[in-house]
């Protein structure tokens, strides 16, 4: 992929994220966008997508983003969207 298609792809998925975080659990701390924005790894913004969708609490997102770049994997019933 292109460095500006990569680009592109990191504002997309950032704003897609806030996007779904807003809609399930209202409006955020400032830090918690300032931290989605220090993200540069898609891989890590589509995880956290797929978190925001099915976690049942704020709470539990917020653990995933503090798992940071290296997670890789949601797993468990805590990620069960019917849940919380």
């Amino acid at each position: 992929m292109f460095s500006f298609e990569e680009d592109a792809g990191l504002v997309q998925d950032r704003e897609d994220l806030i996007a779904v975080l807003q809609m399930r659990f209202g409006a955020m701390a400032p830090g918690v966008i300032e931290k989605i924005y220090d993200l540069h790894s898609l891989d890590t913004l589509e995880r956290l997508i797929l978190a925001a969708s099915n976690a049942p609490t704020f709470k539990i997102f917020l653990e995933e983003l503090e798992a940071g770049e290296g997670s890789f994997r949601l797993e468990g019933e805590r990620f069960n969207p019917i849940e919380g």
